[in-house]
């Protein structure tokens, strides 16, 4: 399951991305637009600006804007910064392995097998759409909307 993190990590971005040619965006006016809790954004749009994807200004006209063009940041490399591990399990992660305590064969274990599977087409998926993608979506979503 998407965790609140990720998911208002995206939607901050999201935002961001809506917002290229214009000045940087208040936390306080993102939180609003987004619902989502100022003080929960302020740790997720530091987590974002350290893994650069974002850039901060101080002061007057301050605020937060994208570090990277929309289409370069992944939803595989977001969730990686707010979760961690891709993988539902920690024998098949790519990233952060560990194996299972309770795992006798890794080998043969059919649940990994299957897990890797699910894991191989959630990193397809994700790292092929980034933050544009998902504007795009959100617009396409809302042109189908207004026609009906």
């Amino acid at each position: 399951m998407l965790s609140k993190k990720t998911k208002y990590a995206i939607k901050a971005l999201v935002a961001l991305g809506k917002n290229l040619d214009k000045p940087p965006m208040q936390i306080s006016k993102i939180a609003e637009e987004e619902h989502i809790p100022k003080k929960f954004l302020e740790q997720i749009l530091l987590d974002l600006r350290n893994a650069g994807f974002l850039y901060s200004k101080k002061g007057a006209g301050g605020g937060y804007s994208l570090n990277k063009k929309p289409e370069e940041i992944l939803l595989v490399h977001i969730m990686r910064v707010t979760d961690g591990p891709i993988a539902m399990v920690p024998c098949a992660s790519l990233n952060f392995y560990h194996k299972c305590d309770e795992c006798e064969d890794e080998k043969t274990c059919g649940i990994r097998s299957a897990f890797i599977d699910v894991r191989d087409a959630t990193l397809k998926v994700l790292s092929e759409t980034s933050i544009a993608d998902v504007i795009s979506r959100e617009d396409t979503l809302k042109l189908a909307i207004e026609k009906l």
